[in-house]
């Protein structure tokens, strides 16, 4: 009898305790599996071969897996069938069972033949979305991609209610707007007021309602900057007067970011506070320009040092000499004013003058630049390239890894 996929009827099953056997450990059963251990499904696996990952999950505890081919008679007492094996024979003996025991069972090899289907899945926030599109597989993943890209940018309003006044410090990342995190957008999404500054991806902004009160807390390098006291009183001021505030930084909000200095702020004038990582330019911007800030057999520490005061001055608390005498990566933050200074005193404490550099301006943005020079010669370096902050300084041999090609 034929199968009219269009007529699937689309339900939610309470797995949690029940039995789920899946036939096949390749790459399908990789990808299905999590997510029914993830229901609280007690999963049996039964194929002779696995992957690594499949594996692990065993190992670990995750599902059973039964070593050896499939019989007759292995889904006795399961609530749930997905067959996946290599062999079309296999699948179709485990349908065919699965059809005489009264089993729902996807076929992964070939959906019309099986009595479920498997949606495109994806979760946000709590809420689970799946589509079927009768078979075609490209258009339920691109429609689900597409619902889930709108409740993250607000677009589509999830809630059921108006979200709690409070403050969420929320990490921009690096510079392109599509390293936010997922949290950090849906939050953004969700804002009635941002505070936000510089370094924070301006596209985002654009995505914003009419409604969103944006309050600009700029704070310029080396030039005019809001004072962190006046930004606390904003953050608390908004949210006491009802308003969901959304604090967005570039980076992530504790990497030299004050973030915590606000989240103080906020707790002792009790305020609710969240903070939603985000992806730091200390990383994010040598991995733009192809420099891995640790590798294998090359280095074993990253250190991430803040340049905002010299190494001489009283404010620093910055162990110069000892960063001089270490062989792994140096990621220098806020240094391209005092970067003389800096490649001066690591290199009177030790550091090679010969020390590969790689100096990214504007990481991850349309804007980036990358410079490649030595410790003895990267101020006059950076001066002659006129590079201006945002910039991250890598000192170490990982700044001499880049393929020659891509250099």
């Amino acid at each position: 009898m034929t199968k009219h996929t269009e007529q699937h009827y689309f339900a939610g099953l309470d797995l949690a305790g029940k039995r789920v056997v899946v036939v096949g450990a390749g790459t399908v059963a990789q990808r299905r599996v999590p997510r029914l251990i993830n229901s609280g499904a007690l999963v049996d696996v039964i194929a002779p071969e696995a992957t690594p990952a499949v594996e692990a999950m065993a190992e670990a505890g995750d599902l059973t897996w039964h070593r050896r081919p499939y019989a007759d008679g292995d889904l006795e007492g399961a609530w749930y069938v997905v067959a996946c094996a290599t062999g079309a024979e296999v699948n179709a003996a485990v349908a065919a069972e699965a059809e005489q025991r009264r089993i729902f069972c996807v076929r992964a090899d070939d959906a019309s033949q099986g009595t479920a289907v498997t949606p495109a899945v994806a979760q946000h926030g709590g809420l689970l979305l799946g589509v079927l599109a009768g078979g075609d597989h490209r258009r339920s993943a691109a429609v689900r991609d597409g619902l889930v890209e709108a409740l993250r940018t607000g677009v589509v309003d999830e809630r059921s209610e108006p979200p709690a006044p409070g403050v969420a410090l929320v990490g921009g990342g690096p510079g392109d707007p599509d390293l936010i995190t997922v949290r950090g957008r849906q939050l953004l999404g969700r804002a009635d007021v941002v505070i936000t500054d510089r370094l924070a991806p301006r596209e985002l902004l654009e995505e914003l309602g009419p409604h969103v009160e944006v309050v600009d807390a700029s704070k310029i390098p080396y030039g005019r900057a809001a004072n962190q006291d006046v930004i606390n009183s904003l953050l608390i001021e908004h949210a006491k007067a009802g308003k969901f505030v959304v604090r967005l930084k570039g980076g992530d909000p504790y990497l030299f970011g004050r973030g915590f200095e606000e989240l103080l702020a906020c707790v002792e004038a009790g305020v609710a506070v969240t903070a939603v990582p985000g992806i730091t330019s200390a990383f994010a911007a040598p991995a733009a320009a192809d420099v891995p800030v640790t590798h294998r057999g090359v280095a074993h520490e990253v250190v991430v040092v803040s340049g905002h005061v010299g190494p001489h001055d009283e404010q620093s608390l910055v162990d110069w000499p000892a960063l001089g005498r270490l062989r792994g990566t140096l990621v220098l933050m806020m240094a391209v004013k005092r970067i003389r200074e800096f490649a001066a005193v690591l290199i009177e404490h030790g550091r090679d003058p010969k020390s590969p550099v790689a100096v990214v301006q504007e990481g991850t943005t349309r804007n980036q630049q990358t410079l490649r020079t030595t410790l003895g010669e990267v101020a006059d370096a950076v001066r002659d390239a006129e590079i201006k902050p945002p910039a991250v300084i890598v000192v170490g041999p990982v700044a001499d890894l880049a393929p020659e090609s891509r250099r």
